[in-house]
């Protein structure tokens, strides 16, 4: 798992140069498509915590990007699930949000969450996922934080993060969104970051669709 961690950055690096050269041709043609705002990935390669680590301490930013050019290169190269062993995350919010509940935009949101059982699956949804939030399809766009990949040994869950949990018909909105941006059939379910918080979650979730 410390040679998956530690290959995370390098990989970035050598990513980012041909990110450049992309950018570069691009530019040479008919110049970088730009995304209307700038996003960032993160990544969460999860080992034994030490002692009184506090939570959080292995989420590490990885790059953030503003054109479609840059988002490909680093998704083929990198962020991708099936990519990850063990347990972790892969993560893409908004730039100058933080995938922590203690984040100002992240603090009285919650997230939409399914389940997924194959790789090709959470792969698919993955990337769905992030084409529909870079090139903002979502009408409820400004809810939105970011979205997290989660990689485990049984099952891996795909969450979408949001800003306001307490405004239900936004974000009952943003759920039907992402069903048909996913092609989820299955029912969803939507959580408060303040019950994880607690550790008493509301059981079945406060929304659903």
């Amino acid at each position: 798992m410390a040679e998956v961690e530690a290959a995370v950055p390098v990989a970035v690096a050598e990513t980012l140069e041909i990110a450049a050269d992309s950018d570069a041709g691009a530019a040479a043609t008919k110049g970088p498509h730009k995304l209307q705002r700038q996003w960032t990935f993160w990544y969460d390669i999860q080992t034994k915590p030490k002692p009184g680590a506090a939570w959080g301490t292995s989420l590490k930013k990885g790059y953030t990007f503003d054109t479609v050019e840059e988002f490909w290169c680093l998704y083929d190269q990198i962020f991708r699930p099936s990519k990850l062993v063990g347990s972790a995350d892969f993560h893409l919010f908004k730039a100058g949000v933080e995938p922590k509940w203690e984040d100002p935009e992240c603090a009285n949101g919650g997230k939409w969450t399914v389940i997924s059982s194959r790789k090709p699956n959470l792969d698919t949804m993955w990337l769905e996922t992030c084409m529909a939030l870079i090139g903002e399809q979502f009408d409820e766009s400004q809810e939105i934080c970011g979205v997290v990949a989660s990689v485990r040994q049984r099952q891996d869950k795909l969450s979408l993060w949001t800003k306001t949990a307490s405004n239900e018909a936004v974000q009952v909105d943003i759920g039907k969104k992402w069903k048909d941006v996913i092609d989820y059939n299955d029912k969803m379910v939507y959580s408060f970051h303040d019950d994880s918080r607690s550790q008493k979650p509301s059981r079945g979730g406060r929304y659903t669709v």
